[in-house]
């Protein structure tokens, strides 16, 4: 669904993705993990038309990403901080995002599922963090996209909400869509990820199944595995 050639991106002196080849197979949950300073928040920015590559090709579902930015409505994407309006209601927020889009009709099913309906009608600036992230998560699922993209989701949520979102998730891989998703919390992962991304020093180290990674490292769990290719590159 997602290749990207050579893609390459400087900001000033630094190279923060060099060369990074890769493939995001349709209908899976892929995981991008890597140290800090990676190029995991660039390649996203990138795949969302958020900054311009310098070289490569970045494609989606065939087409190369561009000028046209009409693919986006075909994206649902949950920043791991959301900069809301403030002087929105939540409710608000969910209207202009349906008139953005062209879309009355929407699913709604994370509204009760993460019991966030009887805060939609406060002003988001005064919702808690936690709440801000249930209102983020439900605009990331509004309108069935065939791709999501999810920075961080369960960050600032409490363990029921994580859950809640955890599978629903896996509720959309099940129904064809295609996850991409950052987590610093790599049991989570282990929990949600078909395919592991790891990106170190803007270039990819492995790409492929969780399983191959786990047999690889000859590691039980995405942690270990993660920190095995980490003590790697280290050494190297």
């Amino acid at each position: 669904m997602i290749v990207s050639r050579g893609l390459t991106k400087t900001y000033g002196s630094v190279e923060v993705l060099r060369g990074v080849d890769l493939t995001i197979a349709r209908g899976r949950v892929t995981a991008i993990v890597g140290p800090n300073g990676a190029g995991k928040t660039t390649f996203i920015k990138a795949l969302l038309g958020l900054t311009r590559a310098d070289g490569g090709s970045l494609t989606f579902a065939g087409a190369e990403i561009g000028d046209d930015a009409a693919y986006r409505a075909r994206i649902g994407y949950m920043p791991q901080i959301a900069h809301f309006p403030d002087n929105l209601t939540g409710t608000e927020l969910l209207e202009l995002l349906r008139d953005l889009r062209g879309t009355p009709s929407c699913d709604e099913q994370l509204v009760d599922q993460l019991n966030v309906r009887a805060s939609l009608d406060k002003k988001l600036r005064v919702l808690s963090g936690g709440t801000r992230q249930k209102v983020n998560a439900v605009a990331a699922f509004l309108f069935a996209p065939e791709l999501y993209v999810l920075d961080e989701p369960t960050s600032g949520l409490d363990p029921l909400s994580s859950s809640i979102l955890k599978e629903r998730i896996l509720v959309e891989r099940r129904a064809g869509h295609t996850i991409i998703l950052t987590s610093h919390i790599l049991s989570e992962i282990d929990e949600l990820a078909d395919d592991i991304v790891y990106l170190c020093d803007g270039t990819v180290h492995f790409a492929g199944g969780v399983t191959e990674l786990k047999r690889q490292t000859g590691t039980p769990t995405i942690e270990r595995a993660i920190a095995a290719l980490m003590r790697q590159e280290v050494a190297a």
